[in-house]
Order: C-alpha cells, then structure tokens, then sequence
C-alpha cells in the first residue's frame, strides 16, 4: 500500500498538483488547540465555577473562532500563490 502512495504522490508532483498530505507541524498545532481549548473549559467549570453549560459554550465559541482564523490565514496563503 506505500508503495501505491508513493506513486500517486509522484504522479501528482508531475501533473503539478499540489499535495494533499498534512505536516506534522500542523498535526502538532491542532493538537495543542485541543489541549488549550480542553484546559480553557476546565478552568471556567472548576476554578471558576461558572457552570458546565456556559463553560462548553466559551470553549465552544473559542474553538470556532480559531477555526474562523484558520480559515482565514489558508485564504490569503492560497491567494498569494
């Protein structure tokens, strides 16, 4: 099956096909997200005992907007190119 992969990632590197597989910094960073947004719920639910629905609600919201800057930052590198 690797050997599969490597072909079709060469045959796509000929076509000019930019490629589809995810680096490991950006695997790294997503993962760090998770943890901060899983440690920003915690802290709202059991330092500051704001209750349980408001805390998924701020972690929630922080997610989303996090998302919205990926988002936004993957447009403008696209369009640059």
């Amino acid at each position: 099956m690797t050997v599969d992969r490597d072909a079709i990632r060469e045959q796509r590197a000929e076509q000019g096909e930019p490629s589809t597989d995810v680096s490991t910094t950006t695997v790294v960073a997503y993962t760090l997200a998770a943890v901060l947004l899983v440690g920003w719920f915690l802290f709202g639910w059991l330092v500051q005992r704001q209750g349980f629905v408001a805390s998924v609600g701020e972690a929630a919201g922080t997610g989303f907007g996090l998302l919205l800057v990926v988002a936004v930052v993957g447009t403008v590198r696209r369009s640059r190119r």
